[in-house]
């Protein structure tokens, strides 16, 4: 009998995959678990998840599951794709780079009027507050050691960004 080989996936794909490990999942459902579990740290859009469930479907990772309410359709992780998942995990790349779209703008935000990076900071702030708050709710709320870790670095990643807010100039 041939080995199963396990299909290398994107980091959008395998953050799909880990969500389906819980159990059968729309789109919709797929984005508000993503954003809720990780979007401190990883984002994940609608057009992505979208473009990404058709793909793994057709590679043999999912299968589509129940049709939901309003026609919506459930996935199901395979067990190939409990493969390619394990693969993807175990895969121990590079370091990681921050792609944050907020540090750019304030790298080049001495380019902006003093009002205009005064309410950028200000907008940034005032996010980056509320998700402190929401990121230490969780942290407590979390039992799972691997999943607390995780939590305490979404707290410490907020953190650093209110510290970074900070410290931008304001004159």
């Amino acid at each position: 009998m041939p080995s199963a080989r396990a299909i290398p996936v994107n980091s959008t794909a395998a953050a799909l995959l880990g969500l389906l490990h819980e159990g059968p999942m729309s789109g919709g459902q797929l984005v508000v678990a993503a954003g809720e579990r990780f979007g401190s740290f990883f984002a994940v859009t609608r057009s992505q998840v979208y473009r990404e469930l058709p793909a793994l479907a057709s590679a043999g990772l999912l299968k589509e599951g129940r049709q939901g309410p309003r026609s919506s359709q459930q996935y199901v992780i395979t067990a190939a794709g409990r493969r390619s998942f394990a693969a993807w995990l175990t895969w121990g790349g590079p370091a990681d780079s921050v792609r944050s779209p907020l540090v750019l703008r304030l790298l080049h935000s001495g380019a902006l009027p003093a009002e205009q990076r005064a309410a950028l900071v200000a907008a940034s702030r005032e996010a980056y507050a509320a998700r402190l708050a929401r990121s230490r709710a969780v942290a407590r709320g979390e039992r799972d050691p691997y999943r607390k870790a995780v939590a305490d670095f979404a707290v410490a990643h907020t953190r650093a960004m209110l510290r970074l807010l900070d410290a931008i100039p304001q004159g």
